[in-house]
């Protein structure tokens, strides 16, 4: 494989904008300067921060990541620096947080846009003095760490809305590094299928006939909304369903869903903030799922009281006593219906979504589109940990 289509840094790609990518991490590696990473989810942003660490001067050290958004906004600061004994109830020792153990090394913030506002006050100051106290405690640290940061949020819109604070942003941005959609850059796909193939075959000692340039063609006019992250396991899942055979177009049909099945999650506004995005989306589910409910009802009546349906001819003599009862049905079906809040639905829809993961609120967060943050809260607010015992 040529070094422009993936060299040391793992990044896989011959498009200009990745060959960009590679020669900004090559500037930037060496120093200690912060980094924001920014692009959707499934880019690749680990990738590059990887990269990164590993082409500077602190490779030799630990490089530490940390999801913002799935650690609970209780723990957090604990989290990041620590925290002394007797600091709170369960604290029955002394703990390092993540910025003492990647001290000399590098800490990478992944999802930096779901920081609370109190802890973003407190990441500025070690980024601007390198010093931290941990909960409880009274002593001063001082601390060597180099911060890379990345969000598929924008942050900008963020900073107006008072939801991130604007001197941590100008801090963070110093460089930052963009990686655009699968679908901005269809050049690199051939290539990624190609490379996760081989690897994927070799791990897992599969022989495989590969796949015909026709079906590659097919899988490069999708949009992936996953991008490389989604592409990959779909690449990996077809070689074990199709038992090595040779993908044909034929055989990427039965696994793909629909090109132009439309996405929830593709029209919400970019410029709300995290939680107002995601609530929003719950809402657009409930509303989908409140349509059905329509649909299901009007079946129900075509079903019941055919006589009703729009072309038929009633029979005269059944057509007056039928028509009130009728009406009558839609309207206590329509009343029945208003008194199902979206709250209510939204409790029920998070609730079947935590039963089919297992509770796995990972998993589920991933499943609703929202932050395990958010999925937290939600759990509290409507007291589903209980409703689960």
């Amino acid at each position: 494989m040529s070094s422009s289509s993936k060299d040391d840094m793992g990044i896989i790609g011959k498009s200009p904008v990745i060959r960009q990518i590679r020669e900004t991490i090559r500037q930037i590696a060496p120093t200690n300067i912060p980094v924001l990473i920014t692009g959707e989810s499934g880019v690749g942003k680990e990738l590059v921060a990887h990269a990164i660490h590993k082409h500077s001067r602190r490779a030799t050290r630990l490089m530490l990541t940390v999801n913002c958004g799935a650690i609970p906004e209780g723990i957090l600061e604990s989290e990041l620096f620590g925290h002394q004994r007797g600091a709170f109830t369960g604290a029955v020792e002394t703990r390092k947080g993540y910025f003492e153990l990647a001290d000399g090394g590098t800490l990478f913030l992944d999802e930096i846009g779901e920081l609370p506002i109190a802890i973003q006050v407190k990441l500025l100051r070690v980024l601007e003095t390198k010093e931290f106290m941990r909960v409880g405690g009274g002593k001063v640290h001082q601390v060597d760490v180099r911060i890379i940061a990345a969000t598929n949020k924008d942050l900008e819109a963020a900073v107006l809305e008072g939801q991130f604070r604007k001197d941590l942003f100008y801090r963070l941005n110093a460089i930052k590094i963009h990686i655009p959609s699968l679908r901005e850059r269809r050049e690199d796909i051939p290539l990624l299928i190609e490379v996760f193939t081989k690897e994927f075959c070799q791990e897992n000692n599969l022989k495989f006939e590969g796949f015909s340039p026709e079906a590659i063609k097919m899988l490069q006019n999708r949009d992936w909304p996953g991008n490389v992250r989604e592409l990959k396991n779909f690449v990996q899942s077809v070689i074990i369903l199709e038992r090595g055979q040779r993908i044909t177009p034929e055989k990427l049909t039965k696994h793909l869903s629909p090109v132009n099945q439309p996405e929830r999650n593709l029209p919400v506004p970019t410029y709300l903030s995290s939680e107002k995005a995601e609530r929003e989306l719950l809402y657009r589910v409930l509303l989908e799922l409140k349509s059905d409910m329509n649909q299901i009802k009007n079946l129900l009546m075509q079903q019941f009281y055919p006589l009703h349906r729009s072309g038929s001819q009633p029979i005269t003599v059944y057509e007056a006593p039928v028509q009130p009862v009728v009406e009558e049905n839609e309207k206590m079906a329509k009343r029945k219906e208003e008194q199902v809040s979206l709250r209510d639905m939204e409790r029920e829809l998070i609730r079947k979504t935590l039963e089919q993961c297992n509770w796995n609120k990972r998993k589920a967060a991933q499943i609703l589109k929202i932050s395990e943050r958010t999925l937290y809260r939600k759990i509290d607010e409507y007291n589903l940990e209980t409703a689960s015992n």
